[in-house]
């Protein structure tokens, strides 16, 4: 199994974000969480990807238990935040060039990031800032880097948040 919750839960001070919640999903699958705001999908998706602790429960990814195995849970997992955290200073290309050294990537690092310019639609954009890039190819830019280590773990919170109509079939026929 790649991922498997058991009694996940989450307290913020008296607030309950996650409450007891388990579930498991196999290699290969293809899961999103369904629900209204403050249901607690994103707090769930950062306990998996070590961004934040569980209160109690467990939960393990690619066999890595969350709390005790969190850097083996990073590196496993490719995530893209609901809020794309970039370096709007940096150009396409420099980024990712970055994102590959964070994680010493091993191999051809310019044959990688040229192949997810390209698999992201970035080609046209790669050696523009950022800042310059519109909401949607910044989108990319976030699922470039999350798949830039070959993860064997796709996390995504809101990926097509803010895209148009024509790039939310791009990004769907990924």
């Amino acid at each position: 199994m790649s991922i498997i919750v058991d009694q996940l839960t989450k307290v913020y001070g008296e607030q309950t974000a996650v409450n007891q919640i388990s579930f498991s999903v196999q290699s290969g699958e293809i899961v999103g969480f369904l629900g209204p705001n403050g249901a607690g999908k994103s707090t769930t998706m950062k306990m998996l990807t070590c961004f934040i602790p569980q209160t109690s429960g467990k939960a393990s990814v690619c066999g890595f238990d969350t709390e005790k195995n969190s850097l083996d849970v990073r590196r496993n997992v490719g995530y893209l935040p609901e809020h794309n955290p970039l370096y709007p200073e940096m150009y396409v290309k420099e980024y990712l060039n970055y994102i590959c050294g964070v994680y010493k990537f091993e191999g051809k690092k310019d044959a990688k990031i040229k192949e997810l310019i390209e698999l992201t639609g970035l080609t046209v954009e790669q050696n523009k800032k950022i800042a310059a890039l519109s909401k949607g190819y910044r989108q990319r830019v976030g699922l470039a880097q999350a798949l830039i280590h070959d993860p064997k773990v796709l996390i995504l919170d809101e990926p097509t948040s803010g895209l148009d109509p024509n790039q939310l079939t791009e990004i769907r026929a990924f």
